[in-house]
């Protein structure tokens, strides 16, 4: 079976679909598909790196920009055979691409809406969206033959807003890092932020938007004497930057509490914390988690997101927004041994449950079906 997966960008700072995509792309090609991997570039922007199992292929992206506008890659789908077409994110030209390549070809479409379904994400800016389906990839949500959802909870959105085609639950895979790369991350970490040395680190890592309550985050964690924790925020820029995180940090005189990185062309700081900190509004699946567990970090997180799993692998905690705070207290008082304790469940169960081999292996079954159904 050849099959293409078409991702709007590689680009780090879109995100977690910048790496699951390809991470699932090449566990397909692992198993024996044929794969491309198609997606676009911003003028001026470096090249992802190759090197991949699948058949990367990057394309320019031209205005306007916003909507991911590209003839090379419309024109490839134009021109390419493909047993099956997934197309991941939603809003953008890419998708309309995509749809009209499985029209041409008479394949199955399948849509990965990578959290854009979900209600927060789905409400905000609701308009452009309605906009965005009516103009931007006409009759392509409708004209899907399925849709791979990362959780339950985004299986549930999108019949929640009436689709009923056929829905593969396939979750993001993670890599367990290995000892030599943890103890190269805690070193470069420590050396970028000194005042880490010797404190237990709680830490923010994911993009600086609003979805992910940073502000909310920073205003809980100066409502209450901290001790010796310090809240190590690390992200990759989107609607702020690292240095406007900064000066609402110096205006609430929390210097000394809290230290902000731009992540950028740094390791994922995993190895220095202690305590994962993730209240988003919504996550689709939020592979930060992941990541975080199989670092062997323990998480806290809103049950907005996909992991109410957390309490049942006593792996750390899930619990609303309002809870939080208490939530926060409860899991800074824990002792040290014991955060290490619940942190290596937490690596256990993502390596048992969450591996791209067992990902890729039911979408491939799932695009079989889809073919043959």
């Amino acid at each position: 079976m050849r099959l293409c997966h078409i991702v709007p960008s590689l680009e780090d700072r879109h995100g977690g679909p910048s790496k699951s995509v390809r991470a699932l792309a090449n566990a397909e090609a692992g198993l024996g598909a044929s794969v491309d991997l198609l997606s676009t570039l911003e003028p001026g922007q470096p090249p992802p790196q190759a090197g991949d199992a699948a058949n990367l292929k990057v394309f320019a992206r031209e205005p306007p920009l916003r909507l991911c506008h590209s003839r090379g890659l419309r024109d490839h789908l134009e021109a390419t055979d493909y047993d099956c077409v997934h197309s991941h994110a939603l809003w953008l030209l890419t998708l309309r691409y995509a749809h009209r390549a499985a029209q041409r070809l008479q394949v199955p479409l399948i849509i990965s809406p990578r959290g854009m379904l979900s209600g927060w994400a789905y409400r905000h800016h609701h308009w452009r969206k309605l906009l965005a389906a009516l103009l931007v990839h006409p009759g392509a949500l409708a004209g899907a033959d399925g849709w791979h959802a990362t959780s339950a909870g985004e299986a549930e959105d999108i019949r929640r807003l009436g689709f009923t085609q056929p829905v593969c639950v396939a979750p993001n895979g993670v890599t367990l890092p290995t000892e030599p790369e943890l103890a190269a991350a805690r070193a470069a970490w420590l050396a970028a932020c000194p005042s880490a040395a010797g404190r237990r680190i709680a830490l923010f890592y994911s993009r600086f938007h609003r979805k992910k309550r940073l502000r909310e985050l920073i205003g809980l964690w100066l409502a209450a004497p901290r001790g010796d924790w310090l809240l190590l925020v690390v992200g990759v820029p989107e609607e702020y930057s690292a240095a406007e995180v900064n000066q609402w940090v110096a205006a609430r005189g929390g210097r000394e509490q809290i230290a902000v990185f731009d992540g950028a062309d740094r390791p994922p700081p995993f190895a220095v914390a202690s305590l994962f900190l993730l209240p988003s509004h919504s996550e689709n699946f939020g592979l930060v988690v992941a990541e975080a567990l199989a670092a062997g970090v323990p998480a806290l997180v809103t049950d907005t997101t996909p992991w109410s799993g957390l309490a049942a692998n006593d792996a750390g905690w899930c619990v609303p927004w309002t809870d939080y705070g208490r939530a926060l207290n409860e899991a800074l008082r824990q002792p040290p041994g014991t955060l290490a304790t619940t942190g290596g469940r937490g690596r256990a169960w993502v390596a048992r449950d969450f591996t791209w081999d067992r990902s890729a292996g039911r979408l491939l079954d799932f695009y079989q079906e889809l073919r043959h159904g």
